[in-house]
């Protein structure tokens, strides 16, 4: 996001733009893979809409089609069994899943998929995960991530009808399983998949191999739900998942063999948590940044 919507800003303002994605689609964590003839969630689980300038893009996707609004109530769930509810800001969810948002916003800017060892020629925007950003450029006081192997898991029908959780639940104090969300509900087709997030260490045990964690998973999920085992399952491992920390800036732009080289991503966000929002502050505060410097 932060990268789409640095490019976005910039072509508006009349900067030609050349967009580089290492992965196989543009998204990023916020990838919505097809798994069983429909897109499912396996990166980030939300979005929030707090601050002015997304909500006015939210806004726009809402009128589309492309966004709504999900719920402001998760499910907290504890590992002996116990559960209870915790209400929060609205949570916004995409039928076509989240990747859609990033489509979006680049609109008809081209996307190259390509590894990036080095620096490109010209003015460059690094809209990475600081430990992927440092193996190719400077990054001011780096910060680290934790890893995450969601685990998608598809169910009878019947399996999903009565779940401790309405659309999506926390779960406290367990040693392998941290969220839990409908991804039926979510997407709002009701179809019965639930995408499982691991730990921090759980994940960080099994990155050379993401299946490993899959009996795991299910042995969790079935244990605090109370659910039959799922008759399909995918796992999607996030090396850097989450920021650990925040920088104290949206964004950062230097000068260096003289061209500008600048650093977006949800990690750069003093407003607070990292976020999908914050992402597209950082990306849309650092093309700002950009066209000062070149004006």
């Amino acid at each position: 996001m932060a990268g789409a919507a640095c490019a976005a800003a910039l072509v508006e303002a009349g900067v030609a733009v050349r967009v580089l994605d290492r992965g196989r689609a543009p998204g990023g964590r916020m990838a919505s893979p097809e798994l069983r003839g429909r897109r499912v969630d396996v990166g980030a689980g939300y979005f929030t809409v707090r601050d002015e300038g997304f909500d006015a893009v939210v806004r726009r996707c809402q009128t589309a089609g492309l966004a709504r609004e999900w719920t402001d109530t998760f499910g907290v769930l504890s590992a002996d069994g116990g559960s209870r509810t915790s209400t929060g800001p609205m949570r916004w969810a995409t039928p076509g899943g989240l990747r859609s948002l990033v489509r979006d916003v680049l609109g008809d800017i081209e996307v190259t998929t390509t590894e990036v060892d080095d620096l490109p020629d010209g003015d460059v925007v690094i809209a990475m995960p600081d430990p992927q950003a440092a193996r190719i450029t400077a990054v001011p006081d780096p910060v680290d991530y934790e890893a995450v192997i969601a685990v998608v898991c598809g169910f009878d029908p019947r399996t999903t009808a009565d779940l401790p959780f309405v659309d999506a639940a926390f779960v406290n104090d367990h040693p392998d399983i941290a969220f839990v969300a409908d991804d039926g509900a979510r997407r709002g087709d009701q179809a019965p998949v639930l995408v499982v997030h691991t730990t921090g260490d759980r994940g960080a045990r099994h990155l050379a191999d993401p299946d490993s964690v899959v009996p795991i998973v299910v042995e969790a999920v079935t244990g605090v739900l109370g659910v039959d085992a799922p008759i399909w399952t995918h796992a999607h491992r996030w090396t850097f998942a989450k920021p650990s920390d925040q920088h104290e800036t949206s964004s950062h732009l230097v000068t260096a063999d003289g061209r500008l080289v600048g650093l977006a991503g949800d990690q750069w966000c003093p407003q607070g948590s990292p976020r999908v929002e914050s992402a597209w502050r950082s990306g849309t505060d650092l093309a700002a940044a950009i066209i000062a410097a070149r004006n």
